[in-house]
């Protein structure tokens, strides 16, 4: 087993050409400046010559000034049959000015001769060549032996020569590429076991690029660490072409908490979750909250039996520190709630002291029924925080509903009859609400039964809440959750909000869309009433 690891990063690279990924040249400087600040070794940030965007790009990156990482380019051998000194490719990786390249080069002899279109002693001179006139150059070059696994599962004694003559020619690792993804953590073991034995009389450092075919990428890396591969790549967040590359959070995590490995610094690895929401936000990629230990769910605890362990102990259920990581713990309320995640909620909330036992068991039995019929408070912290607060005995809820009516018009057929009326559809909303001994009655329209009832509620309120001015509905989700009769069946309706400093989540259920949505609507303006003012 190796002692220590480099870490290089191919999310600006190999990441982007996931589908939906599309990044700016100051996104990438952005992600570049994230990364050496966690304390990655290496970041590749494009393929050189490929297209203005990340030429541009590394011109830039020459004003950085890194602290803890390297900046690579990458780039293809030369061409078949071409001369290294005037090859495109080879002039680019020159010109993108980086210490450290990375070329790629084939390892199959099948992908060579069925792929490539050539022979595979010129595939070997092609190597040789670009290596060695990069480094003449001044370049610490890395050679990616591109399909090494499926080629040595073929013809290993071809795999292994690529290897050779890239090191002869002066490379300082050679990285062994799963690149179709179909290797599983054994025989990767196994062949990399052998890579070693044969490489490491060459002097030459050994490394692995996995991909996620078989959703083994991390397993294959660590086994590749494991069997003597010094340098591991991979991408943020698991991004990547297909199903992704090797997801470097979950590798460097595993490196330092389960193997003792110090890739990065315990300040750097207390970075780790922010880093990865920021790389996603930043991609305008969701952060997946079921990625191991930086997703918002990875400490989540929805079971009663695990809230109650937890809640005395959090190593029951919690394999290693949220902390460590930049994560933190969080009990799930639903209907597989028992009575521990509802106090431990009472307690995040510093409520322990206004509710009794009974107050938690009525709250118990209230979630419970709330959710069969159509409520679900995960998603909805903001009207599960609110059902805890009407349970205070001081508690005076701001406003009370009273009675809504919505009214749609298609005025497509008015505008038929009469040339001056404005078609389309109308929406109109209105409301009665009790503020206090007042009963307000309102009206507005807007550009959906939804968007009408908003307004007509914001309308009302304002009278009294003059500062809800400030609360915009910013998301609004619509799901079945129980089957009826064609249209009859439930709808839960969640609705996001904003202040323009924090969000937060409330939840409708009814049979009725207006109903729901108008439940939702008022969780949300109370919710801010109440809790957030």
């Amino acid at each position: 087993m190796a002692g220590t690891v480099e870490i290089y990063d191919t999310t600006l690279r190999d990441g982007t050409q996931q589908e939906g990924i599309s990044v700016s040249i100051d996104d990438k400087l952005a992600i570049v400046a994230r990364l050496d600040d966690l304390g990655v070794d290496y970041i590749e940030g494009g393929f050189a010559g490929a297209n203005p965007k990340d030429d541009e790009f590394f011109q830039r990156a020459r004003s950085l000034h890194l602290k803890n990482s390297t900046l690579t380019a990458f780039g293809s051998t030369r061409r078949a049959g071409g001369n290294v000194e005037d090859d495109g490719a080879i002039n680019a990786l020159l010109a993108a000015e980086t210490p450290i390249v990375t070329i790629v080069g084939k390892a199959s002899a099948w992908q060579v001769r069925n792929v490539l279109g050539t022979s595979v002693e010129e595939n070997l001179h092609m190597v040789a060549d670009s290596v060695s006139h990069l480094v003449a150059r001044g370049r610490r070059a890395v050679f990616d032996a591109e399909h090494f696994f499926d080629g040595y599962k073929l013809d290993p004694g071809y795999a292994l020569q690529t290897l050779r003559v890239a090191a002869e020619a002066g490379a300082e690792t050679v990285v062994l590429c799963d690149t179709n993804g179909g290797s599983l953590p054994d025989e990767a073991s196994r062949i990399v076991t052998a890579a070693h034995e044969f490489t490491a009389p060459l002097g030459v450092q050994l490394g692995i690029h996995a991909h996620n075919d078989t959703d083994t990428a991390v397993a294959v890396s660590i086994a590749a660490w494991q069997a003597g591969a010094v340098h591991i790549q991979g991408c943020f967040n698991g991004y990547g072409e297909r199903t992704g590359n090797a997801n470097l959070t979950s590798i460097i995590a595993n490196l330092k908490l389960k193997l003792g490995v110090d890739a990065i610094s315990d300040e750097q690895l207390a970075a780790l979750t922010d880093t990865s929401v920021f790389i996603a936000e930043t991609l305008n990629m969701p952060p997946h909250a079921f990625q191991p230990y930086v997703g918002a769910s990875a400490f989540a605890h929805k079971g009663g039996l695990h809230a109650a362990a937890v809640n005395k102990l959090r190593e029951s259920y919690e394999h290693v520190s949220p902390g460590t990581v930049g994560n933190r713990n969080s009990v799930v309320v639903s209907e597989l709630s028992g009575r521990g995640n509802v106090v431990r909620r009472i307690r995040d909330l510093g409520l322990e002291e206004e509710i009794t036992d009974e107050d938690v068991r009525e709250i118990v039995r209230l979630l419970k029924e709330q959710e069969s019929r159509g409520f679900s408070y995960e998603g909805a912290g903001a009207s599960f925080e609110l059902l805890i607060r009407r349970h205070l005995p001081n508690f005076e809820a701001p406003f009370e509903l009273v009675d809504f009516m919505v009214l749609i018009e298609n005025r497509r057929t008015a505008r038929a009859t009469n040339a001056d009326q404005p078609g389309g559809i109308l929406s109109e909303a209105t409301v009665k609400v009790r503020v206090g001994e007042d009963i307000l009655h309102t009206a507005a329209e807007g550009n959906g039964p939804v968007n009408a009832l908003d307004h007509a509620m914001r309308k009302a309120l304002l009278q009294s809440y003059p500062e809800l001015e400030c609360v915009r509905l910013t998301d609004y989700k619509v799901r079945v959750v129980a089957e009826g009769t064609g249209t009859g069946a439930v709808v839960r309706v969640v609705i996001e909000s904003s202040d323009g400093r924090d969000t937060w989540n409330t939840v409708g259920s009814s049979e009725n869309i207006l109903e729901a949505s108008w439940l939702a609507l008022a969780d949300s303006m109370e919710y801010w009433l109440v809790c957030r003012r």
